[in-house]
């Protein structure tokens, strides 16, 4: 049975020149984006056996946010603060029974970097968007999904 690795790009953040950049928090706006994607998550069945969060504020916040209709708690993962890859996602998957389904909560441009490096495919990810990938011998790219389309799935 595969493992299956969620990715979530944390929401609209204050902009870099306004505070250190492990100091940006979310905007209203990249609240709504989290909050969004936890319910679309929720109401579509997905239950998570974890979620690793970077150690930012803005993902930290988005990692929150979006576990409360998610039910689990958020563990933070200095790997996701920057140079997130394929080894770290594989490291943090290996830590879990078959069938897991493990939520990374992170930053651009490593989780595009990671699909393409588990899939071979090529993501446009948005600022409060999410992607999975179930990973076994061939991983396969599952659900791409951007925060407009999070939207009518949260309901």
């Amino acid at each position: 049975m595969a493992k299956h690795l969620w990715l979530l790009r944390h929401g609209d953040a204050v902009p870099h020149e306004s505070c250190p950049d492990a100091d940006r928090e979310l905007t209203p706006k990249g609240e709504r984006q989290s909050r969004l994607a936890g319910q679309a998550l929720a109401r579509a069945g997905v239950e998570l056996d974890a979620c690793y969060t970077s150690p930012k504020l803005r993902a930290r916040s988005t990692a929150q946010i979006a576990c409360e209709a998610l039910g689990v708690e958020v563990q933070e993962a200095p790997a996701l603060a920057g140079g997130f890859d394929r080894r770290d996602a594989e490291r943090l998957l290996r830590a879990h029974d078959e069938g897991a389904h493990v939520l990374v909560v992170g930053h651009e441009p490593d989780f595009s970097e990671v699909v393409y490096d588990l899939t071979g495919g090529r993501v446009d990810f948005k600022k409060g968007g999410v992607a999975a990938v179930t990973v076994n011998k061939s991983p396969e790219l599952t659900v791409l999904l951007r925060p407009a389309e999070l939207e009518p799935m949260a309901g």
